[in-house]
C-alpha cells in the first residue's frame, strides 16, 4: 500500500506574469497566501494552469524554488517536471528535488508523443533518478496520448510512483485501473466536473483549476465527503458546476486568469500564444461570477 502525497484539493497555481512578460512574484505570492488561508491540502506549481509549457527552464527552477520556499512545509507541494523529452524531464526532476518539493506531477510526453513500453520506459527511467513519489498526469485532451489500465498497472509496481492525476475523462478506465492497481496506485481527478464520482471510485482527492479562484468550497467538496458527509458533496459539486464549465468556456488558464481579474485579484497577464478571453465567452463568464454573486 502506497499512502498518497496528499488527501484533498490541490490547486494546480496560475502563473502571474507582468505585462513585460517577467514572473509577479509579489502576485505570487498573494496567491498562495489566500490558497493557505482557504485550508487547501497542496499546491502544484509549474502545471498546465501555470502555463509551464511557457516557461524557460530558467524560469521553472526559480519558480518551484519560490513556491517551495515561501510555502515552508504549509502544505504539500507538487512539482509539475513533465516533458516530452525525457532527459528535459530528469533535469526539472533533480531540481525539484533539490528544491524540497513534496512530489513530482509528470505529464505524459506530448507531440513526439511514444507507444505504451516507451511510456514505461519514460517514467522508470525517471523513477529511478529521484527520490520524491511522482505523480502521472493522464491528459490525451493536451498531449494525444493516454496510459492504459495495463500500462498503470506495470508503472504502480514501481515503489517511487505514488499516484496519477486522472483528466481523460474515461471512467472505464479509470475503474479499470483501480481494479488492476488497488492500493498500489493512487489517483486523483483532474477535472474539477468530475471530481464526486471519480471520490466515489476511490479517488483520493482533485488537483483543481476552480480553486485558484474559490478554494475554500474546493476545499470543502473533497473533506466533506472523506468525512462521510457524501450528500453534502454531492450538493457542492452540483451547485458550482455552472461556474466550473464556465471556467473551461476556452482553453485553460485563459478563463481561470480573467475570472480572477473580473475578482480583483492580481492573475497578472497571460503569456504568448495564449491571448485574452474572446468577448462573448468573456461575457458570459461575467454573467456566471455575477450568479454566484461573486461581482456586485
Amino acid at each position: 500500500m502506497k499512502p498518497p502525497v496528499f488527501t484533498g484539493t490541490c490547486t494546480a497555481l496560475i502563473t502571474p506574469f507582468r505585462s513585460t512578460g517577467a514572473i509577479d512574484y509579489t502576485a505570487f505570492a498573494k496567491q498562495i497566501d489566500r490558497q493557505l488561508e482557504a485550508g487547501i491540502d497542496a499546491l502544484c506549481v509549474c502545471g498546465t494552469t501555470g502555463e509551464s509549457a511557457a516557461l524557460s527552464a530558467e524560469e521553472h527552477v526559480k519558480l518551484v524554488d519560490h513556491c517551495v520556499d515561501y510555502v515552508a512545509g504549509r502544505c504539500k507541494v507538487l512539482a509539475g517536471s513533465g516533458s516530452n523529452d525525457t532527459v528535459a524531464s530528469l533535469y526539472l526532476c533533480q531540481h525539484a528535488e533539490e528544491s524540497g518539493a513534496d512530489a513530482l506531477l509528470l505529464v505524459t510526453p506530448y507531440y513526439n508523443k511514444t507507444t505504451q513500453t516507451g511510456l514505461i520506459h519514460h517514467y522508470e527511467y525517471l523513477a529511478d533518478r529521484t527520490e520524491l513519489p511522482v505523480i502521472l498526469y493522464n491528459v490525451p485532451s493536451r498531449t494525444g496520448l493516454s496510459f492504459t489500465a495495463e500500462t498503470y498497472r506495470i508503472l504502480s509496481q514501481h515503489p517511487r510512483i505514488n499516484g496519477t492525476k486522472e483528466a481523460s475523462g474515461d471512467f472505464s478506465l479509470l475503474a479499470e485501473t483501480i481494479a488492476y492497481c488497488g492500493d498500489e496506485l493512487n489517483v486523483w481527478s483532474g477535472n474539477d466536473d468530475q471530481t464526486l464520482p471519480m471520490l466515489a471510485l476511490g479517488a483520493k482527492g482533485l488537483i483543481s483549476v476552480t480553486s485558484n479562484l474559490l478554494p475554500a468550497p474546493m476545499a470543502e467538496l473533497t473533506h466533506s465527503y472523506f468525512r462521510g458527509e457524501a450528500e453534502q458533496a454531492k450538493e457542492l459539486q452540483m451547485a458550482y458546476l455552472p461556474l466550473m464549465k464556465a471556467l473551461f468556456a476556452q482553453v485553460n488558464p485563459i478563463p481561470i486568469k480573467a475570472a480572477m481579474e473580473e475578482l480583483g485579484l492580481d492573475s497578472g497577464c497571460l503569456r504568448r500564444p495564449l491571448w485574452t478571453m474572446d468577448p462573448k465567452p468573456r461575457k458570459a463568464l461575467r454573467e456566471t461570477l455575477h450568479a454566484f454573486a461573486l461581482l456586485p
